[in-house]
């Protein structure tokens, strides 16, 4: 057998046609199908999408897009203090990771940033609530970002969500008279549109916590599997997180471990950092 294609070319064997009594063994028996029926579609099928209660609420939509890792707010470029600990090699892996996540849910998240959502939503001073914000705020770098990620998340919002009462809070930023706190912007879009007070805290604490873990995937580095195993661990800790901002005073108000508040402040003077804060 000759070698066609040049020298080393493999010899490709030629395939052999199937007997028209094998084409026969395998047809289908009984009468030639003809082409598909067209009719009316059986409404059988889409009764769950016109019975009943609506398919989606008006506002969960609107939810997803405002809490979505997707919206350029910034916070791909925070690690809210634990790029520190990986300095110091406290956070080096999963584990390590999710202990500090938890800590940070279960006070800072907790008693400054879901606490004044509360207060928002029950109807406090939304410039008061500002200013305790920037005050409990003690990290620089902390406060700065909440403001920065507020600024934009309000400039966002006027554009896609727009209501009175976001185009009332930013004219209290413009004139200087409100911070303009990312939560605080959250809070104001959130309640504009209707969410329950519960869901817009899981939404936001949760939508914190991916933007960390996505964060916390790049820098340690973690595996993607090992950053969907920390986000399932953390969803009892936003629960207990939203259980405990349901029970808590104004006197509760900015109560955070000092040695995340140190380590968050630690993070200015860092010698290489991948983040902002």
């Amino acid at each position: 057998m000759g070698r066609r294609g040049g020298y080393g070319a493999v010899p490709v064997p030629r395939r052999s046609q199937p007997s028209q009594a094998r084409v026969g063994a395998l047809a289908p028996v009984g009468p030639p199908r003809g082409p598909p029926r067209r009719g009316p579609i059986s409404p059988a099928p889409l009764a769950y999408l016109t019975l009943g209660a609506p398919f989606v609420s008006g506002y969960q939509l609107a939810l997803q897009q405002l809490v979505d890792s997707a919206l350029p707010t910034g916070a791909f470029a925070h690690s809210f203090g634990f790029e520190t600990y990986l300095d110091r090699e406290l956070v080096f892996n999963e584990e390590s990771f999710g202990t500090w996540l938890g800590a940070f849910v279960s006070q800072q998240l907790t008693y400054s940033v879901g606490l004044a959502i509360r207060f928002l939503y029950e109807g406090a001073d939304v410039g008061e609530l500002g200013s305790l914000l920037s005050a409990s705020l003690l990290p620089r770098q902390v406060r700065e970002a909440s403001v920065n990620m507020g600024l934009r998340l309000l400039e966002i919002g006027a554009e896609v969500f727009p209501s009175p009462a976001l185009g009332l809070y930013r004219g209290l930023v413009s004139d200087g008279r409100a911070a303009g706190h990312q939560p605080l912007a959250f809070a104001v879009v959130a309640r504009s549109l209707d969410v329950p007070l519960q869901e817009a805290l899981a939404a936001y604490l949760f939508a914190t916590v991916t933007s960390l873990t996505q964060n916390a995937v790049r820098a340690i580095p973690l595996g993607q599997n090992a950053g969907q195993r920390v986000l399932r661990a953390a969803h009892d800790d936003v629960a207990a997180a939203i259980d405990t901002i349901a029970h808590l005073t104004p006197d509760d108000f900015g109560a955070v471990s000092p040695g995340l508040e140190i380590s968050q402040m630690r993070h200015e003077r860092q010698r290489a950092r991948m983040f902002m804060s």
